[in-house]
């Protein structure tokens, strides 16, 4: 699927400036950024279901340890 991504032109001269840095593309930068944040935010979805599991599962001798 292509989108436009529209920049600030601070961000463009960065990203433009650590591609050529790192002796790689804008996109390839851009793409990683993405799979980054999204294997981030996966996992952090993951232990905020499995503590609302634990959490419910535990609830009732929690209640009587109070």
């Amino acid at each position: 699927m292509a989108m436009n991504l529209r920049l600030r032109d601070d961000q463009t001269d960065a990203l433009k400036r650590r591609a050529e840095e790192e002796g790689t593309s804008m996109h390839a930068i851009v793409l990683k950024a993405v799979d980054d944040y999204l294997a981030r935010t996966a996992k952090q979805a993951m232990v905020r279901r499995t503590a609302m599991e634990q959490a419910a599962k535990w609830r009732e001798l929690m209640e009587r340890l109070k």
